[in-house]
This record gives structure tokens, C-alpha cells and sequence, in this order.
């Protein structure tokens, strides 16, 4: 559950990737591909502002595609144990400099709509904090050096 090579989904973030997948590698992808050919039977290339938009938002959208297909080849979907570990998929609620923090761990997808803050398990804090438990306490280097203590308040599945 913790490798850091593996995305962390639930069964609606992946879902909900799958379907974005699908209409990007097939309607929308054709419908690119009709606006660029209708952009070149305009006539010349070098200033048709039509034609070089489409381009570009099928490079986008080709990315997009293989950002998507990349993700899902190594995801891992399911829910973390609810048993106080912080693992990647948890709502983690943290004490730093003695101000609460609560954040996903997980990716930015699995968040979907919500406002919620996300760290990556690879990050700095979220590195520090996998597979402690609620009530450790560690520490991690930040970016400028300083060492930052943590202590872990609460661990949640993500729902």
C-alpha cells in the first residue's frame, strides 16, 4: 500500500480517470482531428489562428492521454485500514510549529472536486509521515534546510 511508484485511487477517483480517459482517447480526440482538417481546407497555414489552436490543444490533449494512461497502468484502488497508520488515501491531520494541519495524502486526483490540500506520499512531509502512527512524532527537511517538527493527530481513510 505505501510503494511510491503506485497511485493510491479509490474506486470513484478511478472511475472517474477511466471515463476521462476514454473521452479524451475517443470523441474528443475525433473531434480535434475534424477541426484541424477543417482549419486546413482554409487555406494557408502560416496565419490561420483556427488551424495552430487545434494543434495545439491536440498536443494537450495527446499529453493528457498519455499522463492518464501512465497513471492508471500502476494505480492501486481501494480503501487504506482505518487503524491509526498513515498510509497514502488518508485525511491526515498533523500538528506543525503548533498550528493543525489537515491534508490528503495522495494525489490530486483522488481529491476530485474537493478544496481539500494535497500532499504527495513522496513529498518531504508526506515521506515523513507514512507508516507512523497517530501520536508520532518525526521531523523532515524542508526545502531551505530547516528541520520541521511533526506530530501526527488524526488518520482517516478518505470517504
Amino acid at each position: 500500500m505505501t510503494d511510491t511508484s503506485v497511485t493510491w485511487l479509490t474506486q470513484d477517483a478511478y472511475d472517474r480517470l477511466q471515463a476521462e480517459l476514454e473521452r479524451l482517447s475517443g470523441p474528443y480526440r475525433a473531434e480535434i482531428t475534424e477541426r484541424i482538417a477543417a482549419a486546413r481546407d482554409e487555406g494557408d497555414l502560416k496565419e490561420n489562428g483556427g488551424y495552430h489552436a487545434a494543434r495545439e490543444e491536440q498536443a494537450k490533449n495527446e499529453a493528457r492521454i498519455k499522463e492518464l494512461t501512465e497513471k492508471l497502468r500502476t494505480v492501486q484502488v481501494g480503501q487504506p485500514s482505518d487503524d491509526g497508520t498513515v498510509q497514502p488515501g488518508m485525511v491526515v491531520t498533523v500538528s506543525i510549529f503548533g498550528d493543525d494541519e489537515t491534508f490528503l495524502l495522495g494525489s490530486r486526483e483522488m481529491a476530485g472536486d474537493t478544496d481539500m490540500e494535497v500532499f504527495s506520499p513522496t513529498s518531504p512531509l508526506g515521506a515523513a509521515i507514512v507508516e507512523k502512527k497517530v501520536g508520532d512524532k518525526t521531523s523532515y527537511e524542508a526545502p531551505n534546510g530547516k528541520t520541521i517538527e511533526v506530530e501526527i493527530k488524526d488518520a482517516k481513510p478518505f470517504a
